[in-house]
């Protein structure tokens, strides 16, 4: 059957309340609304508004309030309405919902889901758009994950609600329609793996969330030029999974690494790194990354222009073809 990405994480938060009764949902519009992009739908209409709820329109009082949520035996699950909207919360989730765990020395467990629609793609602007996973990445104690199609998300998403430790959980927004032929529940890879989506030998595409679509496409698209694209879905930013990116790397001796993100200081940084480091002698060619640029999130009109798409990500292949 065929299901999307924003009926898999409804279907995945209707489970999880059904499995506990500690599972609580609160934010901005996700009660009786059923959140702006509807993955709430019919949460508190089945479960009540005591599980699930509205909040004032205040990001850093809802990450406090799942601190204390967490301590009495809670697993809250909180909704940042939009990306750019995360930025008053950053000081809870890097000062206490990171590092409460290691400051307890474990006697107190965070086991809350930060869910996050990010990326560009549907014609917003800014602070409704933007891809702030690096700055969550880079922040120990905390677990960031991105699912790139409607089955992971289902799965990451039962999985991150059932960690002890907390998890920054970013929603593609522009594969919020993505289909797939799945059947839920459905369990795939855990927390912490890749996933080859394509098998290739000409070089290597990493992405993660909104872009597995599109380098899938673009791998696709390669065939023209008679390039066998290997199409690596990371999906797990922390813990990172380097060594199947390796081992594609040590087959391909090529690789472009692919996010939404401007890209200096962006993930795929971190990406380069590790293969460098780890197979610096099978590299035929530098580590190619293709990102947004490096301006704030444009208008509306011009976000083609700054997002990666298949053509930019063709021609960082060529480049590397070319050493």
């Amino acid at each position: 059957m065929a299901i999307t990405m924003a009926q898999a994480l409804n279907q995945a938060l209707h489970d999880a309340f059904e499995a506990d009764d500690k599972v609580v949902l609160f934010g901005e519009d996700v009660g009786t609304l059923g959140g702006v992009f509807r993955i709430s739908d019919k949460l508190q209409e089945r479960f009540g508004d005591k599980r699930c709820f509205d909040t004032p329109l205040a990001e850093s009082g809802i990450a406090g309030t799942a601190v204390g949520m967490a301590i009495y035996g809670y697993r809250p699950i909180i909704e940042m309405q939009f990306d750019g909207f995360t930025y008053p919360a950053f000081e809870q989730i890097v000062s206490h919902i990171a590092k409460m765990r290691n400051r307890s020395r474990g006697t107190v467990k965070m086991p809350i889901t930060v869910r996050i629609p990010f990326g560009g793609g549907i014609g917003a602007v800014e602070h409704h758009s933007e891809s702030p996973e690096a700055y969550f990445a880079h922040t120990a104690g905390l677990k960031v994950v991105s699912p790139g199609t409607p089955s992971d998300a289902y799965s990451l998403l039962t999985e991150s609600i059932f960690s002890d430790d907390p998890v920054i959980f970013f929603e593609p927004k522009r594969r919020y329609w993505l289909k797939e032929d799945a059947s839920l529940p459905v369990q795939t890879e855990p927390i912490g793996k890749c996933v080859v989506r394509r098998e290739g030998t000409t070089a290597t595409l990493a992405a993660y969330g909104p872009m597995v679509k599109t380098c899938m496409e673009t791998a696709e698209a390669a065939e023209a030029e008679g390039w066998d694209l290997e199409v690596i879905d990371i999906r797990s930013l922390t813990p990172f999974d380097h060594q199947t990116i390796v081992e594609s790397v040590e087959k391909t001796g090529r690789l472009v690494v692919v996010h939404e993100a401007s890209t200096s200081v962006g993930f795929g940084a971190e990406v380069a790194a590790r293969v460098q480091e780890k197979a610096f002698y099978h590299l035929e060619a530098p580590v190619m990354r293709v990102g947004g640029f490096d301006v704030p999130y444009p208008a509306a009109m011009l976000e083609e222009f700054f997002l990666p798409d298949v053509d930019r990500i063709l021609d960082a292949v060529g480049r590397t073809l070319d050493y």
